[in-house]
């Protein structure tokens, strides 16, 4: 292929070819409930929804069930609750078969969802609650104990509780949810008062109501999801994402897969979680509208979760992490009997790491592409595609309908090549965020959001992330990106995981320290250096190795250095006492 001349806005476009157009037209579709209704009538008897527990006890739900019993949770919300339009519901629950009956049904009442970590403290739960002005929450029984420390903080006025085998057949059901709570004990006692989600549903129902009237004056401009950052830069914010952001990223999604997406056939495992964005728009929304079945782990750890869903389905579609394919592939019975229906696997979230996504594609024999997205982009801006070659270690090519640009700290565009913060323009692009016009205008500049990555572009339009803006090291003058030293340092054998900080340096201003955790017990620090030396120069190399056995992450999996950060430097401080 001939190079671009570096003055094309968009040079990726050649790189579409005739599988990916590059214009889109503009979602016919006024609203998520309207796709969802559609999606139910084209696939109303096939499996939408199947949750599989470790021990391969499941339940599933058809597509026209999540649809009249999501129109049931809307008519509870309307009639029985008298919740308006534009009022918020916080949804708090692992992947199960209540999260689409929920989701789908605060959005047809036209209210706004608010996707809620299952995992937060009682602190964060009363954050994110008053925060966003939340006036009722469903949550698994799990997790209600912390609610109930939270709810006084909150404006809260009505729970609904509900279990992770909710509409599991009813002695499945019991089974299940006796070992939960009697022998794993994981169902702590509450003083909460609280509706049961079948009790809300079978409410709603009689209480009636035609449901299209609350969504049916829904637009792309409204308020479909407060979708809150991790809180890495600080207190968690609200991206505000209209229908429009995720009906728009739903087609660009589609458009880029559409090669290995068959309509009605497919069967995508979910182990990443659906409160997170990555899952949310790629594993639910997209695959809703392609007429998939789902198949929901509530907990991908230990990653032994997985083995049951993976050997008893003819998954053809498979998201995740790096955190996640690595601990794939450390276990006998996914490398000895690898799944043999997949097409394609989707990584994001973090860096994949080359060894990783080698060895799961000669494992699999499917092609594991990364893709690059933020919260605020609801999520995916760039993706490698599928049908045709691909460029690895790479995040791929802008979606179609986005602008990409690399900006220096003065926000002119870089050259090919060079580094650069990447802004993205495009009808994914969430509205701001909630109420937090500061922060939003931080971000938000004539129409481009900054995403505080540094990436660069080849000639062609293929994009590689960097490092994040603000986790570059600098040696000496020298920018050291940790995702290069923490990809060499997972290229050798003995390496599961590794996380690279800057730590702070007398003669070099920072220098690099590398925390690992060791596949080989008998791997030394000295041979790790070796092998650095061979890959990286003298400025790049780790001033320090230090072994764990496990390192710090988010639920979703990803590595959190900025703990390890926290834990360099309150060793630095003297302690008062």
């Amino acid at each position: 292929m001939h190079s671009t001349p570096p003055e094309d806005p968009r040079p990726w476009v050649a790189q579409y070819g005739s599988h990916i157009p590059a214009e889109l037209p503009v979602p016919a579709l006024a609203c998520l409930p309207a796709l969802a209704q559609a999606a139910c009538a084209r696939h109303a008897a096939q499996t939408a929804f199947t949750t599989v527990m470790p021990n391969g006890m499941y339940g599933s739900l058809s597509y026209r069930q999540v649809d009249e019993k999501s129109d049931d949770f809307a008519r509870y919300l309307r009639q029985v609750l008298g919740l308006q339009a534009g009022d918020r519901v916080a949804i708090q629950m692992p992947n199960c078969l209540a999260y689409p009956v929920v989701l789908l049904g605060v959005l047809k009442a036209g209210c706004v969802a608010v996707n809620t970590n299952p995992l937060y403290t009682a602190r964060e739960m009363a954050h994110q609650f008053k925060d966003s002005g939340a006036q009722v929450v469903v949550v698994v029984d799990m997790f209600a104990d912390r609610l109930e420390q939270a709810l006084p903080h909150t404006d809260v006025k009505q729970v609904v509780i509900t279990r992770v085998p909710e509409f599991f057949p009813p002695v499945v059901g019991g089974i299940v949810h006796a070992v939960m709570k009697h022998w794993n004990r994981l169902v702590p006692r509450h003083g909460l008062r609280y509706t049961a989600l079948p009790q809300a549903l079978a409410q709603g129902a009689a209480a009636g109501g035609e449901v299209r009237s609350w969504w049916g004056g829904l637009t792309h401009d409204s308020l479909a999801l407060l979708q809150y950052t991790g809180g890495t830069t600080g207190v968690a914010k609200g991206a505000m994402l209209t229908h429009g952001n995720l009906l728009w990223n739903v087609a660009q999604m589609r458009a880029m897969c559409a090669s290995h997406i068959e309509e009605g056939r497919e069967v995508v495992l979910t182990a990443l979680p659906l409160y997170h964005i990555f899952a949310f728009t790629v594993n639910f929304l997209c695959m809703f509208d392609a007429g998939a079945r789902n198949i929901l782990v509530p907990s991908p750890r230990p990653i032994q979760n997985l083995q049951r869903a993976i050997e008893n389905y003819k998954i053809t579609w498979l998201t995740g992490v790096n955190t996640l394919y690595n601990a794939l592939l450390g276990e006998e019975w996914f490398t000895a009997f690898p799944p043999r229906h997949i097409k394609a696997a989707g990584g994001g979230g973090a860096a994949m790491h080359h060894a990783v996504v080698e060895r799961f594609e000669q494992v699999t024999g499917a092609p594991l592409v990364e893709g690059y997205g933020l919260t605020e982009s609801s999520p995916v801006v760039c993706f490698q595609p599928l049908n045709r070659h691909r460029h690895k270690d790479t995040i791929g090519i802008p979606a179609p309908m986005t602008d990409v640009r690399l900006v220096n700290d003065h926000g002119e565009t870089v050259a090919p090549g060079q580094p650069g913060e990447l802004i993205v323009r495009g009808p994914q692009v969430m509205r701001g965020y909630w109420q937090r016009p500061e922060a939003t205008a931080e971000v938000l500049k004539a129409g481009w959001l900054y995403t505080g990555d540094i990436a660069v572009m080849d000639a062609e339009g293929t994009f590689k992330i960097v490092d994040r803006k603000k986790d570059l090291i600098l040696v000496s003058g020298f920018n050291v990106y940790p995702n290069e030293i923490e990809d060499v340092l997972t290229r050798h054998d003995g390496v599961l995981e590794a996380a690279v900080i800057g730590v702070p340096d007398a003669k070099t201003g920072e220098a690099v320290r590398a925390y690992v955790v060791k596949r080989d017990e008998t791997l030394t620090a000295e041979a790790l250096m070796a092998h650095c030396r061979t890959l990286l120069t003298g400025y790049k190399m780790p001033a320090g190795i230090q072994f764990r056995d496990e390192l710090p992450k988010t639920p979703v999996g990803k590595i959190l250095r900025r703990d390890l950060r926290a834990e360099v430097l309150a060793a630095k401080t003297p302690n008062p006492h």
